[in-house]
């Protein structure tokens, strides 16, 4: 088994690419340029395009590289940093980057989260005939693997138990639960991971438990992933996510602020465990994530290292092709600024292992438990691979059991641009849809107020069955607009029913779309909603919502979805509906 940095071979299959170019926050923005006042214009430029988790302290690192008018030989360089995901930023670099990101210039240095992207990057170029912009491995900036964290108390006790793997983790009986480590009264063990079709954390996440169900290292092979004995260990262990995420960060600042709030919160007593980067673990210890930034949770997390080894993200610095000769001296230069001592401590500060792969005593200090030494790295396998394991995740995903209640109260039919709120609504939940699958089991409910067209203020347009794409859509595109909003009568209506058809094999789950907020006097009890949707660990439905106009009650769609452990999506842009609804569908 392979210790320490690895020199991976590049992969990252087509699915995450096509997928991400949907629902990745795209938000790009430049973090530092020269300062007013400043004549550097003799300086080499070197524009520098950076993974979002880490942009800001680049940012921040480049600025104090052009204060300190460093010098190569005779030329100095003044170096600007730009935010922008990993993925989003791969497509940009495949596809023509002036093209696709016309507002940001292309760069000359690239610092994606993981080398999986470059070497999805290569595979990109190499199937379109171009020469590949991303042809070897590169030097690190910072380290971070994947761990499994969990509250402190559950964390240890997982530990005492000596060294366990994934499987002795994560596949925990979901009847049995904690029992098994004798605590019965913890009940069911849930976790939370990103989807691997939108994440870099998730999908090595995913691979991981692949390797670990062969018990190897490298050399995963696609007659591996269908034996059934692999198969049936990955199953066991989809079969206990609590809902997966587009982002480990939002579930992390979930958590701390559940944590300060009220005992009991719903979100503390969801999740048993959440499988995150190590770097997360220490920012939620120290209090990185809170609401309250600086104040540290009363119960902080554990990483817990698997026995048969884990992903590294390994933060690239990658000098493209485009860089001309100077730009690569520069780029040099730049490259050897942070990787000294001094900055390596701003990237420790923030819980990375340093540019080796080498934790800070603090580090292992604060996420309780991880070692200070080396830890074992699997190999990437082949982007077929790769690309079959997702194929293969699709199958082996927990299913869904999904009610879909969609706002068709009169002011959905207010225009933006040259549509009505609904139109739009539907157009983008009919597109998020697509990441379903017939394995899950969906129902669409109408909503408004009683009308003469409605004598409820709910009306069931299709039953819960096995998903059909084209009767879904069909079914959205054809719903009309009147009345006002029963919100709440709605979404106790819906929990119930999902109540009633509750399955423990899958994610059940309320989806609320609206533009607005509770109009029915009939039910204007916030208080009396959200005691009677409050999360039961034994049988979870959760309730997420949809804000989609700037009508939209967002605080109280919040709290009816933290009341259930579920989340709100706030899309009250309409640039940012299609976006938000494919990071709602993805949480199934």
């Amino acid at each position: 088994m392979a210790t320490g940095q690895n020199s991976a071979r590049p992969w990252l299959p087509l699915t995450v690419a096509v997928v991400a170019g949907l629902a990745v926050i795209t938000a790009a923005y430049v973090i530092v340029r020269p300062g007013p006042g400043t004549d550097r214009s003799s300086c080499v430029a070197l524009e520098v395009n950076s993974s979002t988790e880490k942009d800001q302290l680049l940012g921040q690192l480049a600025a104090k590289y052009n204060d300190s008018d460093r010098r190569f030989g005779e030329r100095c360089a003044q170096v600007t940093v730009h935010g922008l995901n990993s993925g989003k930023a791969m497509e940009a670099l495949a596809g023509g980057w002036a093209r696709q990101q016309p507002a940001i210039p292309a760069p000359q240095v690239w610092l994606p989260t993981s080398s999986l992207w470059t070497g999805r990057l290569r595979l990109l170029d190499e199937k379109n005939g171009r020469p590949a912009q991303t042809p070897d491995l590169y030097p690190s900036i910072a380290n971070s693997p994947l761990v499994i964290a969990m509250p402190k108390e559950k964390g240890e006790l997982v530990q005492q138990h000596g060294p366990l793997g994934w499987k002795d983790v994560l596949g925990l009986s979901g009847d049995q639960g904690w029992a098994a480590f004798n605590r019965p009264e913890w009940g069911r063990f849930t976790f939370g991971k990103d989807n691997p079709n939108l994440s870099t954390s998730g999908l090595a996440a995913t691979i991981a438990t692949y390797y670990a169900a062969v018990q190897r290292s490298s050399d995963l092979t696609e007659p591996d992933l269908a034996q059934p004995t692999v198969t049936q260990f990955v199953r066991e262990i989809e079969a206990n996510v609590s809902h997966y995420s587009d982002d480990s960060v939002d579930l992390l600042r979930d958590l701390a602020e559940a944590d300060l709030g009220a005992a009991g919160d719903a979100r503390t007593r969801d999740m048993s465990a959440i499988v995150v980067q190590e770097e997360l673990v220490y920012q939620y210890n120290q209090g990185q994530l809170s609401p309250t930034p600086g104040q540290k949770p009363r119960v902080p997390l554990v990483a817990v290292h698997p026995k048969e080894g884990t992903f590294n993200l390994d933060h690239p610095y990658v000098v493209l092709p485009s860089a001309d000769e100077a730009q690569r001296a520069a780029a040099h230069d730049f490259l050897l600024f942070l990787q000294s001592g001094p900055q390596q401590r701003s990237f420790a500060e923030l819980g990375f292992r340093d540019h080796e792969g080498r934790p800070s005593d603090e580090l292992v200090a604060a996420v309780r438990g991880g070692p200070a030494g080396n830890l074992n790295y699997f190999d990437p396998p082949e982007p077929e691979v790769v690309d079959a394991i997702l194929r293969g995740w699709n199958t082996l995903r927990k299913k869904a059991n999904i009610l879909f209640a969609v706002d068709v109260s009169g002011s959905m039919t207010k225009k933006i641009g040259g549509q009505s709120r609904l139109q739009i609504a539907t157009d983008a939940a009919g597109k998020a849809v697509g990441l379903l699958n017939s394995r899950d089991q969906v129902a669409l409910w109408s909503f408004s107020s009683e009308t003469s067209q409605r004598p409820k203020p709910h009306r069931e347009e299709l039953r819960l069955s096995p998903f059909n794409e084209a009767g879904f859509t069909r079914k959205l595109g054809g719903l009309k607009a009147d009345g006002g909003t029963a919100l709440y009568t709605t979404v106790r209506a819906a929990h119930r029913q999902l109540l009633a058809s509750y399955d423990p094999d899958r994610i059940n789950a309320v989806v609320v779309l609206t533009d607005g907020k509770n109009e029915y006097p009939k039910d204007s009890d916030l208080a009396r909603l959200l005691k009677d949707i409050a999360l039961d660990p034994k049988r979870p439905v959760k309730v997420f919502c949809v804000a989609f106009d700037l009508e939209s009650d967002f605080a109280t769609l919040d709290k009816i979805a933290k009341a259930s452990a579920g989340k709100a999506f706030d899309a009250r842009d309409p640039a940012t509906i299609d976006e938000a609804f494919v990071k709602l569908v993805s949480s199934f």
